[in-house]
């Protein structure tokens, strides 16, 4: 179990690196969100490519931060009942969640978009936009590299909860 454990950590010890590395295009989605608006209400003027970047700084935001997330159990939960649980039947509840829904979810994610990103790529896809970005191919291969990342933390979960169910209880 211990080598399990190590292997736990280092998944998220990368999760946790790549979610700060991605937090700080946060702060580049706000200093270029106020130069478009900036250029379009005192400018009269605008760059669809700065639009565009803001989609795309948000897209990445949000689909290579769910690792992150995750590994910080602050995704979206309904845990009226979770919250009061023992640590125990909390990891079952993770454990449960993780295996029925998290991973199959994740694979489901994979599976269907891996042709999606491949038609993608094979036209080289670009912005439909004049003036738009180049290598939308490149934004939209995140999308299994998200569903991936996610699944890589669920197994740190998966990992984590066996070795609490494993551990014995304290008298």
């Amino acid at each position: 179990m211990n080598a399990a454990l190590r292997v736990a950590r280092a998944i998220d010890g990368f999760a946790e690196t790549t979610g700060r590395l991605v937090s700080w295009l946060t702060l580049a989605l706000g200093v270029v969100g106020f130069a478009v608006v900036v250029m379009r209400y005192a400018f009269d003027s605008g760059f669809i490519w700065m639009q565009e970047t803001l989609t795309w700084m948000h897209a990445l935001v949000f689909m290579l931060g769910a690792a992150y997330t995750f590994k910080h159990d602050e995704q979206v939960r309904v845990d009226v009942i979770y919250r009061g649980l023992p640590v125990r039947s909390r990891a079952v509840v993770d454990l449960a969640g993780t295996i029925l829904f998290l991973l199959p979810l994740c694979g489901y994610l994979v599976y269907e978009s891996l042709p999606y990103v491949a038609g993608s790529i094979r036209i080289v896809e670009r912005s439909r936009e004049a003036g738009g970005l180049p290598g939308l191919f490149l934004l939209k291969a995140v999308i299994p590299l998200m569903a991936a990342l996610l699944a890589v933390q669920g197994l740190s979960t998966v990992i984590k909860c066996v070795a609490e169910l494993r551990r014995r209880p304290e008298a």
